[in-house]
C-alpha cells in the first residue's frame, strides 16, 4: 500500500482539517463593509473548473483535511454550482461541504443544494430590519433569504448558521431581535467583528465594533460558552438552556485570536492563502492540470504551509493584498 503523507502541520504544530474553497470572486450584493459600489471588478470567467477543484481537494483530503467550505463571492453565480457541489462531496475523506451564501434565491434553490452534497450552510443575514438590511446590503431579498432558511429544516437541514457582520450605528442594537428569532429553532447566528480591509478604511473607522460588548451582554443574561469542535470555525459559540439556538462570535482582533487556527484557503484562481490578511497568494493552478501531478500538489503545499505566520497583523493596521473580503471568501 501506498505511504500516505503527514496531514498538515505548521511551525506552531496547528493542524488544517478545514478548507475554505472561493469559487468566484463575482457578487450580486453590494454590502457597505464589502462591495460598495458593487462588484467592478472580476476574475469569473477565468475561475478554477471542476477538475481543478476536484484536484485541489482531493490533495487537501489526502493531508487530512475533511472540511470545504465553498464561498465566493457568492458562489451560486456558478453556472455549475452543482457539479461543484457534487465534486466536492465525492471526494474519499471530506465528510463535510458546506455553503457560504448571500441567500440570493435561497427558497428556491436551497433543496437543489441539500441533493447535490450540501451538509452545511452559512447565509450572510446582517440584519433583521428589513430596511436596515436592504441599507446595508443593497438589496430587499430578507424575506425570501428567511424562506429559504425555512425550507432548509423543511427539508431535512438539522441547523443553520447566520453570518452577521457587527457594524456600529447600524445593526448594534439588534440583539434582542437576534435572540428571539433563535429562541425556538436551531439557528447559530455568529456576529462577526468588522475587519479592516484596504477599501474600507474609512468605513471601518466608523463602524467598527468590538465583540467583547455582545459578549458582556450575553454573559449577563446567562449565556454560557460552548466546547469548539477540532474542525469549527473561529467562533466562540455561546448557548443558553432556554434556547434552540447559539450565539457565536468572531473577534479577530481578541488576543490569541489566531493560536487555534485550523483553516486555510484557496481561491478562485488557484492561488493557496495562508491567511485571510497575506501579503499574497501562492498559485497552485499549474500543478491542477493533471492527476498525474497530485504527489507534486501534495509536496507543494506541506512545502508552503512553512511560511504560515503565527498570527495576522490588523492590529498594526497591516490588511495585507486583501482589498475586499468578496475576492477570497472571506
Amino acid at each position: 500500500m501506498p505511504i500516505l503523507p503527514e496531514p498538515l502541520q505548521d511551525r506552531q504544530g496547528r493542524t488544517f482539517p478545514y478548507l475554505r474553497l472561493s469559487v468566484t470572486d463575482l457578487c450580486n450584493f453590494s454590502c457597505q463593509y464589502c462591495l460598495p459600489d458593487g462588484c467592478t471588478e472580476t476574475s469569473h470567467k477565468t475561475a478554477i473548473g471542476l477538475d481543478e477543484i476536484r484536484r485541489i481537494v482531493t490533495a487537501f483530503a489526502i493531508l487530512g483535511t475533511n472540511k470545504v467550505r465553498i464561498s465566493g463571492g457568492e458562489p451560486s453565480l456558478r453556472f455549475d454550482f452543482m457539479d461543484i457541489l457534487q465534486t466536492v462531496r465525492n471526494v474519499p475523506g471530506i465528510d463535510t461541504v458546506a455553503v457560504t451564501t448571500n441567500g440570493y434565491k435561497l427558497d428556491k434553490r436551497v433543496g437543489n443544494w441539500l441533493s447535490a452534497g450540501m451538509t452545511h450552510l452559512n447565509v450572510s443575514i446582517d440584519s433583521l430590519e428589513p430596511a436596515m438590511f436592504q441599507r446595508i446590503t443593497g438589496h430587499n431579498r430578507l424575506d425570501e433569504i428567511l424562506r429559504g432558511i425555512d425550507h432548509a429544516f423543511a427539508m431535512g437541514l438539522p441547523k443553520v448558521k447566520v453570518n452577521t457582520v457587527l457594524l456600529k450605528g447600524m445593526n448594534d442594537k439588534e440583539l434582542d431581535r437576534f435572540l428571539g428569532w433563535i429562541k425556538d429553532q436551531p439557528v447559530t447566528v455568529r456576529m462577526i467583528e468588522l475587519m479592516e480591509t484596504s477599501d474600507s478604511i474609512d468605513f471601518f473607522n466608523r463602524h467598527h465594533l468590538s465583540g467583547q460588548v455582545i459578549r458582556q451582554q450575553l454573559a449577563d443574561r446567562g449565556w454560557t460558552q460552548s466546547i469548539r469542535a477540532d474542525n469549527a470555525g473561529p467562533a466562540q459559540e455561546f448557548w443558553h438552556p432556554d434556547y434552540q439556538g447559539q450565539i457565536g462570535l468572531i473577534m479577530p482582533y481578541s488576543k490569541d485570536f489566531c493560536a487555534d487556527c485550523n483553516r486555510l484557503r484557496v481561491n478562485s484562481q488557484g492561488e493557496l492563502q495562508l491567511c485571510l490578511f497575506a501579503e499574497q497568494g501562492h498559485n497552485l493552478r499549474h500543478l491542477l492540470q493533471s492527476d498525474d501531478q497530485l504527489p507534486l500538489l501534495i509536496h507543494r503545499i506541506q512545502e508552503l504551509l512553512n511560511l504560515k505566520d503565527d498570527k495576522h497583523f490588523l492590529d498594526y493596521g497591516l490588511t495585507g493584498s486583501t482589498r475586499n473580503l468578496s475576492i477570497i471568501g472571506g
